[in-house]
């Protein structure tokens, strides 16, 4: 499997609190990986650790064969990780599309810019038809929709996606999750996953990794965790 992204031995901690203890993970191209485990086990830690977000780290991270343990959080984005946060990180007062717009901000050509807003309307209609519309009046699963529209439109090589279905209805939850499917099919993405909904979850992924108090206690295919009865009793509560 060739790698994406690899981390060796990553540490994180948050002042004086250790929150990731040594973990080992790596993201194939082109692959899903999710990331599970009970609240407080280190999940969204792991993302910032990566993105270098408000987190304290040590070990190794490697992005497409090139370290990028300390460089900024900004330096990462630009690199092709896109971080799509579980508070979603939309500006509430701008417009949709003054949203999307921010998110090419770094990108020069316009003709390019302008066909890939059209590439993420036409995965999100629902966007367009609010383009106007400021993003703190969307429903929770359009927030989601923008979020993850903007993420795209950095053109990443990784998406690093916190909890996509936070709040939202169980519909709402299906239909972000098919839209994901869409974008896993046509877009040279590989997605790094933090999901509650281990169900969904599971079906949409490759492989997975779950954590416990900071520490990776079991990793493989997903289909081991959906198919091994004992997992998902113990671990997975279904």
């Amino acid at each position: 499997m060739t790698a994406v992204l690899e981390a060796r031995g990553l540490s994180a901690a948050y002042g004086h609190l250790h929150v990731l203890h040594d973990i080992d993970l790596a993201v194939g191209d082109g692959k899903v990986v999710l990331l599970l485990g009970a609240n407080g086990a280190g999940k969204t830690t792991t993302l910032r650790a990566i993105s270098n977000l408000m987190v304290r780290t040590r070990g190794e991270v490697t992005f497409l064969g090139t370290s990028i343990q300390g460089k900024s959080t900004e330096s990462i984005a630009r690199m092709g990780i896109a971080h799509v946060p579980e508070d979603r990180g939309t500006f509430l007062h701008l417009t949709v599309k003054d949203n999307l717009d921010l998110a090419t901000y770094c990108r020069s050509n316009k003709s390019l810019i302008r066909a890939d807003i059209q590439r993420v309307y036409d995965l999100f209609p629902r966007l367009k038809e609010r383009e106007r519309q400021a993003a703190g009046t969307l429903s929770g699963g359009e927030q989601q929709m923008l979020a993850i529209a903007r993420g795209l439109l950095s053109k990443p090589k990784l998406l690093l996606l916190d909890e996509p279905s936070f709040g939202l209805a169980p519909l709402v939850v299906e239909e972000i999750f098919q839209i994901l499917s869409e974008v896993r099919a046509n877009e040279a993405v590989s997605i790094l996953l933090v999901e509650q909904n281990a169900k969904i979850a599971l079906r949409f992924s490759d492989y997975c990794y779950l954590l416990e108090t900071g520490r990776i206690v079991m990793e493989g295919p997903a289909s081991r965790f959906i198919n091994d009865d004992a997992i998902r009793r113990s671990y997975l509560g279904y």
